[in-house]
């Protein structure tokens, strides 16, 4: 459903014991704490806390979890920016690692039907969380002003043809709106050079990185919850960051550097191996940052 990536590397960072207690802020799949949860017995607990409920129902029907590990997983449906409020709720003060999984799941690509991906035709929708969410992609391409559109796709997806792709959004949408993925992708295709189209990454790629950090308010809430974490951590507690593109990982980095409750474990971040890029190749922009609780 969904290979974590570094997972060799967050196991050697976190170092988990028995009895120990631990967060997974991105639970997505439990790919994580299956693991540390193996670790941790008899008396460990992991917190996981995973913003959309139609991934924990899944994970509920599918997983291969123990009987005993799903005993001492307590599993909420929230998103980490609630972090602070979560642990003393749970009373999870005592946790000896924090990881944070940034990375957009396969399944919410392939299996959410929520326009994440352009490869298949589905509505513009682009919400981890539905039932909290009100703003969706379908909204931010047909009702935000051309201007709005292209500084989103400047600041968000880096995208270098921002001004031309807003444009023409905003005259296709003139005549009748935008509402699938297939649609939008295709106006994207019909709109960039040659040399755009032959590149290893799809001219749609950044488009819908942006719209999808516009619609959900990712960095913000990267951002607010890596810093309520490492200003509610106990001292010793390690905190794990995997970012997989450049804007995560610039905010991460900068938290790191400036709070002042913590000690960086490795100056540069960790990526993956060759032989985990030949075997998962989302993890090839994967990059690991930690530090621990002073």
């Amino acid at each position: 459903m969904h290979t974590p990536v570094l997972q060799k590397e967050i196991l050697e960072i976190l170092k988990p014991e028995p009895n120990q207690n631990f967060i997974d802020a991105t639970f997505g799949f439990g790919g994580h704490s299956q693991d540390i949860l193996k670790k941790i017995g008899p008396g460990g607990k992991v917190l996981g806390i995973e913003i959309d409920p139609l991934s924990i129902k899944t994970f509920k029907e599918t997983n291969s979890f123990s009987h005993d590990s799903l005993e001492r997983l307590i599993l909420v449906n929230d998103s980490y920016i609630n972090i602070d409020n979560l642990i003393k709720k749970n009373n999870f003060q005592d946790a000896k690692g924090i990881i944070f999984d940034l990375g957009l799941s396969s399944w919410h690509l392939d299996e959410s039907k929520r326009g994440f991906s352009f490869k298949r035709d589905e509505p513009l929708d682009m919400r981890f969380n539905p039932d909290r969410n009100q703003l969706t992609a379908f909204e931010i391409v047909n009702y935000w002003k051309e201007e709005e559109l292209e500084k989103i796709f400047k600041d968000y997806g880096q995208e270098q043809f921002a001004r031309i792709i807003a444009k023409k959004i905003v005259q296709l949408r003139a005549v009748k709106p935008i509402r699938t993925t297939l649609e939008l992708a295709q106006l994207i295709l019909d709109n960039v050079p040659g040399w755009y189209k032959r590149r290893k990454i799809h001219p749609a790629t950044k488009i819908f990185q942006s719209l999808r950090i516009a619609t959900n308010n990712e960095l913000e809430t990267v951002k607010q919850g890596i810093e309520k974490a490492v200003n509610t951590a106990p001292p010793k507690t390690i905190i794990a960051v995997i970012s997989f593109h450049s804007l995560e990982d610039k905010i991460v980095k900068t938290i790191f550097k400036e709070q002042k409750k913590g000690i960086a474990l490795f100056k540069k971040p960790i990526t993956a191996s060759i032989a985990e890029i030949n075997q998962n190749p989302r993890s090839r922009s994967a990059k690991l940052r930690a530090i621990q609780i002073i």
